[in-house]
């Protein structure tokens, strides 16, 4: 059928709406109890604004609004099919996966991080990657230890 009978843009026009999947971290995909809950909330939004863009009626406009939700619903669903949940530490002695630590810079600065996975990271509010430099330097040690993070130093004041 002929582009003018069904009101399609070109077939250029219209592959560029289809977007690029979201870059995957070939790390391991650890989460947290809370990192697998916003994982499936993320999931369930991307497939309510699919389902959204899926009900317009005129096909570009329905390719354009369905573009992001499309590879968001690949990406939560890829997320979770991976997702290795860890449990929280059941001790505080040394720094792991989930622990909340509170450290010391040698500028003086204090600040607390909880070490998530990946997608629930946010230093804004208080979390960082497991794979960071800062949580890669203070894991497996324990409270008093001073870690190198290039040339600077970190002191753990508290593991919780």
């Amino acid at each position: 059928m002929s582009v003018a009978f069904v009101k399609e843009e070109s077939a250029e026009t219209a592959s560029e709406t289809v977007l690029p999947p979201r870059p995957i971290s070939e790390r391991t995909n650890f989460v947290t109890e809370t990192g697998l809950k916003m994982l499936e909330s993320q999931l369930s939004r991307a497939k309510a604004a699919l389902d959204a863009a899926n009900a317009v009626e005129e096909v570009n406009e329905r390719r354009r609004q369905a573009a992001v939700p499309l590879r968001d619903v690949r990406y939560y669903s890829e997320r979770i099919r991976t997702a290795q949940l860890v449990t929280a530490p059941a001790s505080n002695e040394i720094v792991g996966f989930g622990h909340m630590v509170k450290f010391e810079r040698d500028d003086g600065r204090v600040q607390t991080f909880r070490i998530v996975g990946e997608d629930e990271a946010d230093p804004s509010r208080g979390t960082i990657s497991h794979a960071s430099p800062v949580a890669a330097a203070l894991m497996g040690k324990g409270v008093g230890d001073v870690v190198k993070l290039g040339e600077r130093e970190l002191e753990i004041l508290a593991i919780s």
